[in-house]
């Protein structure tokens, strides 16, 4: 560049000549030696203007890369921060699990210990009752108790037995006989029904006889059909004796009456109709009882079938209680002496 200043400066010298009288000729040297001297200067200060330049452009560089480094990191901070804030929530909803599963488990804990205490205490209760029925006041005195209890049960039972004595009958007309009576064993097996050399049921000497239970007509004997309601009324004072002594309620509770006694059934009637039923079955719960009578009211025989029936599901019920079998839905008195037998027998205490 210096080369190219010079070329130019020489020609412009050769086109322009300046002619310079002796006189003044040092002071044009001496203009010119100043001249130089200060472009000498001035190339100097161009030179370190244009290293001071050069520097500042290499420090101009280096601060933007610098910079762009730094906003690099600021963000790569930012990022860092918004995965440390993510990280602290993560860990607060984990702290918080932690310390609901803790609070659960010291309840838990606190559960356990007290079922651990309290199965201590039932274990020392256990222990303390198995000691008392090793002992001669245990097993051996609850024996006793029961086997006195069974003896009391017995002795009330008999008097209701003398009270109402069942008995075989030999002779009668076997056609009009509801029950007959054969031998019976404790499985509960009723051996045939009805032979001829067999002897029919009675209850204080009254038998219960079919007739009364079929049609009535203006020549049924009014004797039969109150002998038979009589004989129905001491069958179910018998029944509730017995099962207030053996401490069992009734199935089928009993409006004691004599020969006008009444037996109760929670079940819908059979004589309503399939909607009142079907109303009835979703309210079994405030369902009133509906009276069946022992005995025959007027020309309809069908009630007082059912309630003989009902009555003999609950001698049924009692000989289910001392684990004896029935004879059958149809034997009334046969299951009635079934049940006395039972109980007035030796192994009835010892069972």
């Amino acid at each position: 560049m210096e080369a190219k200043d010079k070329a130019v400066a020489a020609e412009n010298q050769q086109e322009i000549v300046k002619v310079v009288q002796w006189e003044d000729f040092e002071h044009e040297l001496a203009r010119l030696v100043s001249l130089s001297s200060a472009l000498n200067e001035a190339k100097e200060k161009k030179a370190l203007l244009q290293q001071k330049l050069d520097s500042l452009i290499q420090v101009e560089a280096k601060s933007l890369s610098q910079s762009n480094q730094l906003d690099e990191m600021r963000e790569k901070l930012e990022s860092r921060k918004l995965v440390m804030g993510n990280e602290s929530m993560h860990v607060k909803v984990v702290e918080e699990n932690v310390n609901k599963e803790e609070e659960r488990l010291s309840n838990e804990i606190r559960s356990l210990l007290v079922a651990g205490t309290g199965l201590s205490v039932s274990r020392k209760r256990l222990q303390e009752a198995n000691m008392l029925l090793a002992s001669e006041r245990g097993y051996v005195h609850l024996r006793k108790v029961q086997k006195l209890l069974r003896v009391r049960q017995q002795y009330m039972i008999s008097q209701v037995s003398m009270l109402y004595p069942v008995k075989v009958v030999i002779g009668h007309a076997h056609e009009q006989e509801l029950e007959s009576f054969t031998s019976s064993s404790k499985s509960g097996n009723f051996t045939g029904s009805k032979p001829i050399d067999q002897g029919s049921l009675t209850i204080s000497a009254l038998h219960l006889t079919v007739l009364p239970f079929k049609k009535m007509s203006f020549f049924t004997d009014k004797k039969e059909v109150q002998r038979s309601a009589t004989a129905l009324g001491y069958v179910a004072h018998a029944v509730s004796l017995i099962a207030s002594y053996l401490e069992v309620p009734l199935r089928y509770p009993l409006r004691l009456g004599g020969s006008r006694s009444y037996i109760h059934d929670y079940a819908p009637s059979s004589e309503s109709t399939s909607s009142e039923s079907a109303s009835t079955s979703l309210l079994s719960s405030n369902m009133k009882a509906t009276e069946f009578p022992l005995f025959l009211d007027g020309q309809e025989t069908t009630r007082a079938a059912y309630a003989v029936f009902l009555l003999n599901k609950d001698t049924e019920q009692l000989l289910n209680f001392i684990g004896v079998k029935s004879l059958g839905p149809r034997h009334v008195l046969a299951n009635l002496k079934e049940l006395l037998t039972t109980i007035l027998s030796p192994e009835y205490i010892d069972t």
